[in-house]
């Protein structure tokens, strides 16, 4: 019990919700992945294993240890339906050597993968026939692979977090992948931009519209943002009529995160939307919602990413 506080003010009490707030938030997620990763299982690796569609070399080549992956990732799921956040992740982290592979195999398993579509007639029907099923939603097989190493980034946050032992044993794996590249496709409408989104050791995290607060009084800019591991690019939409381009976003800025701070402005309590102030070394950019749970959202990746 914490003496001399209420039960709201108490700081172990604080400790504790925003804990189990923590794990709620990750299990939540964690399903999702599952589910996601279960497709790629499901629809494509053990129907090919099964049809024999390509050789085990093939297979292994593009899938990798996609299946121990998931186990690793139902496993943690486990844990974390039973309210053992730091032993999930602590466990979970047993598992590191597996992304690293991952990581390591996935270029290799993209230029298989365009290889097998070029060359295996029968290969291509069935991947197209696969990814017409509602279940995918209109992804792709390309989509999907990238998806165990996008979700271990979004566990970072949570891994550091915990006991010395554990924070060391991450130490290790990002020391041993300083380069660890995942591959995306954050939009293929995106021009007159003045960096490459995809390249050894960027990632891609998030993307959406957000409203951009001038300094001088002028109307809020509606502007899309793609978010990566070190940088945040700012696009807006061209001009509909023009001749090429109608249809894409223009490049506008392009913000380096090393030298970057992120303060939540307001979005604390149930209040609606919030602001976001980002400090350059010669800007503050302001970024504003009218949805909370989006502000909130983005606050988490863009510290993250800043970290």
């Amino acid at each position: 019990k914490c003496r001399g506080f209420s039960s709201e003010a108490c700081p172990r009490a604080r400790w504790e919700r925003k804990r189990s707030r923590t794990a709620k938030e990750l299990l939540e997620t964690e399903h999702k992945y599952l589910e996601q990763l279960d497709l790629v299982l499901t629809y494509f690796v053990t129907i090919l294993k099964a049809k024999g569609t390509l050789k085990p070399a093939v297979l292994e080549t593009i899938f990798g240890p996609l299946e121990s992956l998931y186990s690793a990732s139902h496993v943690l799921s486990f844990h974390l339906e039973k309210g053992n956040l730091g032993p999930g992740l602590e466990n979970f982290c047993q598992s590191l050597d597996l992304y690293g592979h991952y990581a390591d195999n996935l270029e290799q398993a993209n230029k298989t993968l365009k290889e097998q579509l070029r060359k295996n007639k029968s290969f291509r029907r069935f991947k197209k026939l696969q990814e017409a099923r509602p279940q995918f939603q209109g992804r792709e097989l390309e989509d999907l692979l990238p998806l165990p190493l996008q979700r271990l980034h979004q566990k970072l946050p949570n891994l550091t977090r915990q006991p010395a032992r554990v924070a060391h044993t991450l130490f290790l794996f990002v020391s041993s992948h300083p380069f660890l590249f995942i591959p995306s496709r954050p939009s293929p409408d995106l021009t007159a931009v003045s960096v490459s989104p995809a390249c050894p050791g960027r990632w891609y995290i998030r993307e959406g519209w957000l409203l951009v607060v001038p300094s001088k009084g002028e109307e809020l800019k509606r502007r899309m943002f793609f978010l990566f591991s070190d940088i945040l690019i700012a696009a807006k939409p061209c001009h509909p009529l023009h001749l090429l381009n109608s249809n894409k976003l223009s490049c506008q800025a392009v913000y380096p995160l090393h030298q970057c701070s992120v303060d939540k402005v307001f979005g604390h309590t149930q209040s609606q939307g919030g602001l976001l102030s980002l400090s350059f070394p010669q800007k503050t950019l302001l970024l504003m919602s009218s949805n909370q749970q989006e502000i909130h959202d983005w606050y988490r990746s863009l510290t993250a990413a800043v970290r």
